[in-house]
């Protein structure tokens, strides 16, 4: 049987983190023959992304320009992707999540009638404007693609309501865990590395923000800065870290209500294994990213979702992330509740992580694997996994 010809199509920090295991398991796999095409998206966050990784992509179509537009991103990943579908000819590509350059290389590979593999298929707000533009993005790549792999079986459920073939669906648990715990296992990994400021004593706790999403620009991201600002005065055993996303309409903001104030930390943008130690030493998690949800409950650490909704309504019912929204007072309420109460956040920390085993990567290999050699359907141990 000859190798099936495989194209990774990825471009963010995410989206490497998430395809990285998935590329080493079928890169030992003798059935697969294996190439990797960056948008690079975002330029220097990926590349902290791919060294820590190890990986070495076969294409680099390097579209990153100051102040792009996400009109700008998509015609040049599409722009520059048919030469590189041309040449590759892969019998299948594979994109991840819910990105402009997921979408544009679906589409991409569309277009040259190249089967299509969705990884992390079927998460769900239906709110086109949270998160935005992904919720669109992963809407129009679910038909398009010819393979789904959705990290739970709400996330399937979600893409049976919307008539995608069953036939099509396999539930594999969430990469971002495989990646995790491959990091995790790195001695360089271990808490208490970074600045001494940021290892707390006993009796300090460390609060992990992350606040850049597109919709939270402006007055939401003002108040959830001003949260943090009350937070610190009301609880002085409190320290908070802050990476900050290089975005201006981010960086702006944080800078004028955050910038020297005690107890607030706000630093660059970490790169991976930095921020999986500052993670594991942290105490709590207040974020409006969406793969933090699935991070967090792996170590054991609640997560306050600053958004309105989420497309990991699994976090919300397993117990590990609870939305607070934007709100000042919310805020400041629920992380002074999981602060002062051992009770409340004990339920959290100790709740089963819905998100995966660190064996999905394996999954989707073995799925494509028996795809290609045209049996009727993997084996038992490879159904949907809760």
């Amino acid at each position: 049987m000859d190798r099936l010809r495989t194209l990774l199509i990825f471009g963010t920090r995410p989206e490497a983190i998430k395809l990285a295991p998935v590329i080493r398991e079928l890169k030992r796999r003798p059935a697969f023959r294996v190439r990797t095409c960056v948008t690079a998206q975002h330029r220097q966050l990926l590349d902290q992304v791919l060294d820590v990784f190890g990986l070495r992509p076969d294409h680099d179509l390097n579209i990153m320009t100051q102040g792009q537009s996400l009109f700008n991103v998509t015609a040049r990943t599409l722009e520059r992707l048919d030469p590189v579908l041309r040449r590759e000819r892969p019998d299948i590509v594979l994109v991840q999540g819910d990105t402009t350059t997921a979408l544009a290389a679906a589409l991409a590979a569309f277009y040259h009638r190249v089967p299509v593999a969705h990884v992390e298929a079927g998460l769900r707000t239906y709110d086109l404007d949270q998160p935005y533009p992904e919720e669109l993005n992963r809407r129009l790549i679910a038909p398009i693609a010819r393979f789904n792999f959705p990290p739970t079986r709400a996330a399937a459920r979600n893409l049976l309501a919307e008539r995608i073939p069953a036939s099509s669906i396999f539930v594999t648990g969430n990469t971002v865990i495989d990646a995790l715990l491959d990091i995790a296992r790195n001695p360089q990994s271990a808490p208490c590395t970074l600045h001494s400021a940021l290892c707390p004593s006993p009796q300090s706790k460390l609060i992990l923000v992350t606040a850049h999403r597109r919709e939270n620009f402006g007055t939401p991201l003002v108040h959830i800065c001003q949260a943090l600002l009350r937070i610190t005065r009301r609880l002085p055993e409190v320290e908070i870290a802050y990476p900050v996303h290089p975005n201006p309409n981010v960086r702006r903001v944080a800078r004028r209500y955050l910038a020297s104030r005690p107890r607030i930390h706000l630093l660059p943008p970490l790169e991976y294994l930095p921020f999986v130690r500052l993670l594991r030493q942290s105490h709590l998690v207040l974020s409006d990213s969406g793969g933090i949800q699935e991070e967090a409950p792996a170590f054991g650490k609640p997560v306050l979702v600053l958004r309105s909704c989420t497309e990991r309504p699994e976090a919300l019912q397993a117990g590990t992330a609870l939305l607070v929204g934007t709100s000042t007072e919310r805020i400041v309420a629920e992380t002074t509740r999981l602060i002062r109460s051992r009770l409340a956040y004990g339920r959290m920390a100790r709740a089963r992580n819905p998100f995966g085993d660190g064996h999905a990567a394996r999954r989707i290999a073995d799925y494509l694997e028996y795809r290609h050699a045209q049996r009727p359907r993997p084996p038992h141990e490879f159904r949907p996994h809760p």
